[in-house]
């Protein structure tokens, strides 16, 4: 009876820690609501949103829902004075808070998470992502655009930036970075955030820099090609002309979802085929990168070749091929995890600032279920046991308040 009873305590204690501790975190957002007729404290209604989105629920009315079957338990950490918040609250609260400061918030906690991480371990992928239903076409305005800040290493958003349209991801990325410490971070971005701008921003922010280069810049991707088309042409040449420029390789070979992809990764580190490296702050390598991939069931095989800039010159090619690699983690383990597990691609909030503070709240709830070191299952299945499980809830909620995030293991099977 007594282990029971101090089992039942740690919990109690474990829930009071947690809860608290995001009831802080979310406290310190500005109240945009006249003081006269506030039903419910605004960390109330944050709060409720947060572990309900956490437990499965991905609108209003079902946060309306999951308020009022755990009411009980809720008054007991929150001010509940006419019972759990209706979806009309919830709404009217998300579309009138200031997405900047939640924005803030959401950072200030993300950053908590990173800071047992090795700063020259960070790999900060760049990305942007429609919410495709967000548009009104009523009012004129389009579905919002994000662009968003993912860790890597440890499966984390760090931070968000609202665009109108795609194109504007070249002004949006620039204020994203301002946000965030970058400080012996790589970043990597497509061909979109191939900007002279955007690589000196990162370059003052003590980071370094991985950009693909396509049609955007086409000055640059001819000299590139230039470069290892010379590097690769093994004629004598007259004491006039550039000597031959060297190269550093790397192939790896991966086999699984039905395909058998082979990478074969050249870095150059001369730069003198390049009409005006001095435009490209920090420019240190040139990196060209073949992708082979045979689809197993019909045996097609196709190739693709781009090219990259760097400004790390310590890396070496394997660590920048596993870079450039590991960039599009922000698409298969943040983008789809929103469209497949939070059903984003679905959601319908389009009055004043809904749409995009939900955005941010659902980067708040996939870095809560990220914290689950021993996860076995995908989000989509965490998310529901949360709302069938209290105790695991809780769980998550301690370990996103106490704990750093845990480093996947890679997979890729590579030979030099």
């Amino acid at each position: 009876m007594a282990r029971v009873t101090q089992a039942l305590q740690i919990q109690n204690d474990n829930e009071l820690r947690a809860l608290a501790f995001f009831e802080r975190t979310l406290g310190a957002l500005p109240d945009p609501r006249r003081p006269e007729g506030i039903r419910y404290p605004l960390r109330t209604v944050v709060v409720t949103a947060l572990m309900a989105m956490i437990c499965g629920c991905d609108d209003a009315e079902a946060m309306e829902l999951w308020g009022e079957t755990n009411s009980e338990w809720l008054k007991g950490f929150l001010e509940l004075p006419h019972g759990a918040p209706t979806q009309d609250v919830f709404l009217a609260v998300f579309g009138a808070l200031d997405p900047e400061a939640f924005r803030a918030v959401f950072r200030a906690w993300a950053e908590l998470l990173t800071l047992r991480l090795e700063p020259e371990s960070r790999h900060i992928a760049i990305d942007g992502k429609t919410s495709r239903r967000s548009f009104d076409a009523a009012a004129g305005r389009p579905a919002i655009h994000t662009v968003s800040a993912w860790l890597a290493e440890a499966g984390l958003v760090l931070g968000q930036r609202k665009t109108e349209d795609k194109s504007n991801e070249i002004t949006a990325i620039p204020e994203l970075l301002r946000t965030l410490d970058i400080k012996g971070a790589t970043i990597t971005i497509d061909a979109m955030g191939c900007q002279t701008e955007i690589a000196s921003t990162i370059i003052a922010g003590g980071g370094n820099y991985v950009l693909s280069v396509k049609e955007n810049q086409p000055t640059l991707r001819q000299d590139i090609a230039t470069t290892f088309a010379q590097a690769a042409d093994e004629r004598r040449r007259s004491r006039d002309e550039l000597e031959r420029p060297s190269l550093e390789m790397f192939e790896e070979t991966d086999k699984e979802h039905g395909r058998l992809e082979r990478r074969n990764v050249k870095l150059c580190r001369d730069l003198r085929w390049l009409t005006a490296p001095e435009r490209w702050s920090g420019l240190a390598f040139l990196a060209e990168v073949t992708r082979e991939r045979t689809v197993m069931s019909t045996q097609k095989t196709s190739v693709e070749t781009v090219h990259y800039i760097g400004s790390d010159g310590k890396a070496s090619v394997a660590t920048a091929a596993r870079t450039i690699r590991r960039h599009w983690g922000i698409e298969s383990e943040l983008h789809w995890v929103l469209d497949m597990a939070f059903r984003e691609d679905e959601a319908r909030h389009r009055a004043r600032n809904t749409a995009e503070n939900m955005t941010t709240l659902r980067h708040f709830a996939l870095n809560v279920v990220k914290q689950d070191g021993e996860r076995k299952v995908g989000i989509a299945t965490c998310r529901k046991r949360a709302g069938w499980d209290r105790s695991y809830l809780i769980k998550l909620l301690t370990a996103a308040s106490t704990q750093p995030p845990a480093r996947p293991a890679g997979r890729a099977r590579s030979r030099t």
